[in-house]
């Protein structure tokens, strides 16, 4: 690949996600399909994106191939896609460290208010229950992932109206399932809830369900 003029990226430091990656191979398949790129120059940018660790890596990749917004990184970068999200979205410094366990045992466990949904939350409840309440919380990215084992217990979980959720769990003699808005943001994080609710439930629902529609509308959640 030929040597780009050098540009500084707002972000270069930041560590590169798989979405970031996705945007980049997206950009360079197109380019591949309008003849902007050969096959071979295709290929030696598509190893050099999966290689990339850092934004400042990814961005020569597609400099001229596409031409960013007056004032906007050639790459879109998980902050600047989550600045046009309803929902809050922080980056945490070290994602491999982004996990929190939850375990209610003949008792309860509740997160509610302002505090940070981590990529991974663990949630066990044993003849106990959580109560995950997510309408004010700031996700650390763009998907994060609830695995809720409820046995002889339950797991209630509330998520954003624009959120998107996704159930992938299993209920055995329970209920396991849990559901977002019917019109989420797509610049908003999505919720994966997986896990087992055995002789338990595993369950979620809307902040406008919970909390009411004219709550979450003053709190810019709600649709």
């Amino acid at each position: 690949m030929e040597n780009l003029p050098d540009r500084p990226h707002p972000h270069a430091h930041l560590r590169a996600s798989d979405i970031d990656r996705d945007q980049v191979v997206d950009v360079l398949r197109e380019a591949l399909m309008s003849g902007r790129l050969t096959q071979e120059e295709h290929a030696e940018r598509l190893e050099q994106t999966l290689a990339a660790k850092t934004l400042g890596e990814l961005e020569p990749i597609t400099r001229d191939l596409i031409v960013p917004p007056q004032g906007a990184p050639a790459v879109p970068s998980v902050q600047s896609a989550a600045s046009s999200s309803p929902v809050p979205i922080e980056e945490p410094a070290d994602p491999s460290r982004s996990q929190d366990t939850m375990v209610a045992i003949f008792g309860g466990g509740e997160r509610t208010g302002r505090w940070r949904v981590k990529r991974r939350t663990n949630a066990f409840a044993v003849f106990g229950g959580h109560d995950i309440d997510m309408t004010d919380a700031v996700f650390e990215g763009r998907e994060v992932t609830v695995y809720a084992f409820a046995v002889f217990g339950g797991i209630d979980i509330t998520v954003p109206d624009a959120v998107t959720v996704r159930s992938e769990g299993i209920g055995i003699f329970g209920g396991f399932g849990a559901r977002g808005g019917s019109d989420p943001d797509p610049n908003a994080p999505t919720v994966v809830v997986r896990g087992l609710a055995l002789f338990g439930g595993v369950g979620g629902q809307t902040s406008s369900k919970r909390h009411g529609k004219k709550r979450n509308r003053h709190h810019g959640l709600g649709h």
